[in-house]
């Protein structure tokens, strides 16, 4: 199989951006600025901060893992997992919305780069070979 150029892939370079987005709203939102201790902290806007790392960094590592798959069970794995993070990092938003964010505005944001990296996703999830035989949830 030959290498492919993950940055040409749209879905990948939404997933980069959803990271990036991420990890300026982590770093925004909580008390503890040493984002690599979050996990550590007993805050729960600390620990939603750090979920939400956590998950939006796993999403561009499973779009390379289903990229360079030769198992249709591997890329459906991969697929439901992004959906799963996907989902988390919607409640995410919510959870710090609730812990009191004063500024709800990006937390909006970042649910718009949700929704935009969502219909990317869409889109190449259609382009997968044999994605007429996964049944996606």
């Amino acid at each position: 199989m030959s290498k492919k150029k993950l940055g040409h892939i749209p879905v990948y370079r939404k997933a980069l951006e959803l990271c990036e987005m991420s990890r300026a709203i982590a770093s925004y939102v909580t008390f503890n600025k040493d984002l690599l201790k979050l996990y550590k902290s007993n805050s729960l806007r600390d620990i939603i901060a750090d979920a939400l790392l956590t998950d939006a960094i796993l999403i561009p590592q499973k779009i390379a893992q289903t990229e360079f798959s030769a198992s249709n069970d591997e890329k459906y794995r991969n697929i439901s997992f992004i959906k799963i993070m996907i989902k988390n990092i919607n409640s995410y938003c919510t959870g710090l919305e609730r812990d009191g964010v004063p500024e709800k505005e990006y937390l909006n944001l970042l649910q718009q780069e949700i929704r935009s990296f969502r219909k990317s996703f869409k889109k190449w999830t259609g382009t997968l070979p044999n994605s007429g035989n996964m049944q996606l949830p």
